[in-house]
């Protein structure tokens, strides 16, 4: 059985998410910048990336 391709919001998502784990890695750095708006910044950014691997709609015609 072939699984469906991924559209284009799951890897747009994806992306987004790796952002997300790259800025975890230097949160020290941003933080210096900007304070509290670096945490801000990486909640809306899961957020949104959450939301478009989430959405993205699948039918995988399984039984009840």
């Amino acid at each position: 059985m072939n699984e469906p391709e991924k559209g284009p919001n799951f890897v747009l998502g994806n992306i987004i998410l790796s952002i997300c784990l790259i800025m975890l890695f230097f949160m020290g750095s941003i933080w210096q910048y900007l304070g509290v708006g670096a945490l801000a910044l990486w909640v809306v950014l899961a957020g949104v990336g959450m939301y478009f691997v989430m959405n993205e709609k699948s039918n995988p015609n399984l039984p009840d």
